[in-house]
């Protein structure tokens, strides 16, 4: 039984991160997006705004490859874990 309730426990939290995965990609391509926006901007302008938003929108970018990266890694750990209790059941 305590097995079974630790596979639970795993599984909840690789789907709750497979959803947050999804919302975060999503999130990512629009940054993507609006970034690409900014760094034009800010290639044709002058206007220190125009950069400062260029480096900002550049740091979300940033940020949300990170939580990705780190999402995808912390899925996998968790995709072994499962397997190692799955083969404790047999």
């Amino acid at each position: 039984m305590r097995i079974t309730r630790k596979l639970l426990t795993v599984t909840d939290r690789i789907h709750t991160l497979t959803a947050e995965r999804g919302q975060v990609s999503s999130e990512l391509q629009w940054h993507r997006h609006i970034n690409d926006d900014a760094q034009r901007d800010a290639a044709v302008s002058d206007a220190r705004e125009d950069r400062l938003e260029a480096s900002s929108t550049a740091a979300d970018v940033r940020r949300f490859e990170r939580r990705l990266r780190d999402i995808d890694r912390d899925l996998a750990k968790l995709e072994r874990r499962r397997q190692s209790l799955l083969a404790k059941l047999d």
